[in-house]
């Protein structure tokens, strides 16, 4: 996948011709020979018309991406078949994410250039059948198939047959097809499967005059320009790399020129730029933005240069300052080079490099991280500050498929991440720390509202991690299902608050042989014994059900050494190492596994 993704950054790519001409060849490399992935994803594309540019815009990108892609367009027109055979090649493909493109001209025919032939009733009666058309085809998708759904809206058409009195009419052109488009939004916005692309901001974006290539849709029924192809799959991008859990956690922040105007050192509290003032304002209502990730789930840190008691009076006392103190997971405001500092801030937050997102005006050190640490996404900050909130609003890194109670809470979560650091500190008897938290821990088997979190756990967590196999929520669906199968989250919480779901196991039930096949926790309640209520908790299952024996499994990564012996401490013995590296060891459920007494054990059998 390395080298795929080497090929691409090699590559100055211009225009669609050029995603045509990588696609063909890192196409015939993977066939003479699959790449190595972490990360794969199937994908099924459903058009009503001449599609041409989208499946190879879209593999290129996610090769880039370091996912390795198969992709399935369906044939000329042919979408309502595909869907309703059962045993298509839509379904054969099996597919992680289906995209349902349906645009306005192919539901309106003829009438979208002679839509006042209809009354206002017939108008209306078109979205009433077009919605009951478009939900019959999404449920019969989802009585076949697991997969996420993207369905587009409709582009809303930038003219009408009668001109400026377009809104005079009662029930309209426009309002026709936007009512179809609310309708839809409000059919699925709380359907955890399916997700409707807002085609309609697409092509207002990109500009409604210029979304067709007209030649080309009158050669080849082509209603999007092929140009526009790479932009339409990098709208796509945010769906995906939420599915496969790549978003960014972290958004690190130089000070000075960046979250105010001036430079603190040199011109005072009084002197730099914040507040409602022509000056003063870009970076007040970049702030406000800020906060805004902030309140849906994004860690805040600082990496400054600067004296560190004239930064911080800012951000304690400036009237105008929107983020304080209390918002910043990790704070490095000091004299020291910019690249240790953002390695110390992901070591303290105890996420990887490849979880930040670096904003510094400065030009050198946005190339310094950049270079020496490839994984931190390092934007280009322009020089004019009012372009810095469109610049963040323009990264797309920080989207999830579900917002979870544990992504809402996130900024406390570390907050009181660091009130428990402080207290460790101060104190020399690590069983007496532990007690002081009085831990809570609650274990559950999975339900639809867990789901979405144990399927993102099982995608980001790394470093203790038993086997790092990674779920989709559609695996995590089909598993949680199975009456052999046992799928398990628990959720931590103590006297400074509620860490959220940060456990998941997942057991396989034999008669006699029960086998782990997760068994993972966030790193930010790691070392408290939680890890051994959770085991404790699976070894009493076992026992109550007659097992006799329980499997556990450790696949050693780059990453996963905290969880190296986890098991053997807790009483398993070794026995193999197989030829895939995985080392395996069982626990005889004749002996007794205690639980840590100073955890109180929820149950929610």
């Amino acid at each position: 996948m390395e080298k795929l993704q080497e090929i691409i950054a090699q590559k100055e790519v211009k225009g669609i011709s050029d995603y045509f001409t990588l696609y063909r060849r890192l196409n015939k490399m993977c066939k003479e020979r699959e790449p190595s992935y972490d990360k794969a994803l199937n994908v099924a594309i459903l058009s009503s018309f001449t599609s041409n540019g989208i499946k190879e815009s879209l593999y290129v990108k996610c090769c880039a991406l370091g996912i390795f892609p198969k992709i399935y367009v369906s044939e000329y027109k042919q979408y309502t078949q595909e869907i309703l055979n059962p045993e298509s090649e839509l379904y054969q493909s099996s597919p992680n994410l289906i995209i349902l493109f349906i645009d306005a001209m192919t539901l309106w025919g003829d009438d979208f250039f002679q839509a006042y032939r209809r009354s206002d009733e017939s108008r209306k009666e078109w979205v009433s059948e077009n919605r009951d058309e478009i939900e019959s085809l999404i449920e019969k998708i989802k009585t076949h198939s697991s997969a996420k759904i993207l369905v587009h809206n409709l582009a809303v058409p930038e003219y009408s047959p009668l001109g400026i009195l377009e809104n005079k009419q009662g029930f309209g052109f426009f309002e026709a097809t936007e009512t179809l488009n609310r309708k839809l939004r409000e059919v699925y916005k709380t359907d955890q499967q399916v997700f409707v692309f807002d085609y309609d901001a697409f092509c207002s974006k990109i500009g409604k005059q210029n979304i067709v290539d007209h030649k080309m849709y009158y050669i080849g029924d082509m209603k999007l320009s092929l140009n526009h192809m790479p932009a339409l799959t990098d709208a796509y991008l945010p769906y995906i790399k939420s599915m496969m859990s790549m978003t960014k956690k972290c958004l690190v922040l130089d000070l000075d020129n960046t979250l105010w105007g001036g430079v603190i050192g040199e011109d005072g509290l009084e002197g730099i730029q914040i507040g409602p003032t022509p000056a003063g304002r870009p970076f007040l209502e970049f702030q406000h933005y800020i906060l805004s990730l902030f309140d849906r789930g994004v860690i805040l840190a600082i990496n400054s240069k600067n004296n560190f008691e004239d930064a911080i009076k800012v951000i304690r006392e400036h009237p105008d300052m929107i983020l304080r103190e209390k918002h910043f997971a990790a704070m490095r405001i000091n004299w020291d080079d910019k690249i240790s500092n953002i390695q110390s801030i992901a070591e303290e937050i105890n996420i990887g490099l490849g979880s930040l997102v670096f904003l510094d005006d400065d030009k050198l050190n946005q190339e310094m991280v950049r270079t020496a640490c490839p994984d931190v996404l390092v934007p280009v900050l322009p020089e004019d500050p009012s372009l810095y909130l469109k610049t963040l609003m323009d990264i797309d890194d920080f989207n999830s498929l579900h917002l979870t109670d544990e992504d809402k809470n996130k900024g406390q979560m570390y907050a009181a991440q660091k009130r428990r650091k402080e207290i460790k500190k101060t104190t020399t008897d690590l069983s007496g720390y532990l007690k002081q938290l009085k831990t809570k821990v609650t274990i559950e088997e999975a339900n639809p509202f867990t789901m979405p979190r144990i399927s993102q756990l099982t995608q980001k967590t790394n470093q203790f991690n038993m086997t790092t196999k990674r779920y989709l929520e559609e695996d995590i669906k089909a598993l949680a299902i199975r009456k052999d199968i046992m799928v398990l989250s628990l959720k931590a919480e103590d006297k400074f608050g509620d860490n959220g779901i940060t456990g998941v196991a997942i057991v396989k039930k034999g008669s006699e042989r029960w086998e782990i096949d997760s068994f993972l926790l966030s790193c930010r309640v790691l070392g408290r014994k939680i890890e051994e209520t959770f085991l404790a908790y699976i070894i009493e299952k076992a026992k109550n059900e007659k097992a006799k024996i329980l499997i556990g499994s450790f696949i050693p990564t780059q990453k996963n050494v905290p969880a190296r012996g986890f098991f053997e401490r807790l009483g398993f013995c070794a026995l193999e190492e197989n030829r895939e590296g995985c080392e395996i060891s069982e626990y005889d459920l004749n002996k007794d596994c205690p639980y840590p007494d100073f955890i109180q054990l929820i149950r929610k059998d």
